[in-house]
């Protein structure tokens, strides 16, 4: 597998400060993400979720904050329980008048392809693609009418 990160881009008819919230805010993440039970845009912040490709088997993700520039950026680590490597998801927002852009960058995906086929890079790239072209997409549209 090729060491390049994963890019999903779209652009939302929302302010950058909803799509702000949309991605930092327990109750609005719960919404359009995954059923999260903790989430605070700090660094070092430990979260978890399960999820996993439709009709297969769930996976403990464990994450970690490492990044955070209000309004502007948030990264964070991304590994499966008992699994090898590490990811590293990270979103950006770029204000565009009433509109915001977003651009989803998740590396590392090639350590965690080597532990288990459901990790692979074409998986992730539908996962993020429904995420953040679908999901996050009706999310921040409907909430800024």
């Amino acid at each position: 597998m090729k060491n390049e990160p994963l890019i999903v881009e779209r652009t939302y008819n929302a302010p950058a400060d909803t799509v702000w919230n949309a991605i930092t805010n327990l109750d609005q993440l719960r919404q359009w993400y995954f059923k999260l039970a903790a989430f605070k845009a700090e660094i070092g912040f430990e979260f978890q979720f399960e999820g996993g490709p439709k009709g297969g088997p769930s996976y403990l993700h464990k994450c970690r904050v490492t990044e955070v520039v209000p309004g502007e950026k948030l990264q964070y680590s991304w590994r499966y329980d008992g699994y090898e490597g590490n990811s590293f998801v990270t979103f950006e927002l770029f204000a565009e008048g009433d509109k915001t852009r977003v651009k989803l960058t998740h590396e590392g995906l090639e350590t965690l392809a080597a532990s288990n086929a459901d990790f692979a890079r074409e998986n992730f790239m539908q996962g993020w693609t429904a995420i953040i072209g679908t999901n996050l997409k009706n999310f921040v549209e409907k909430v800024s009418v």
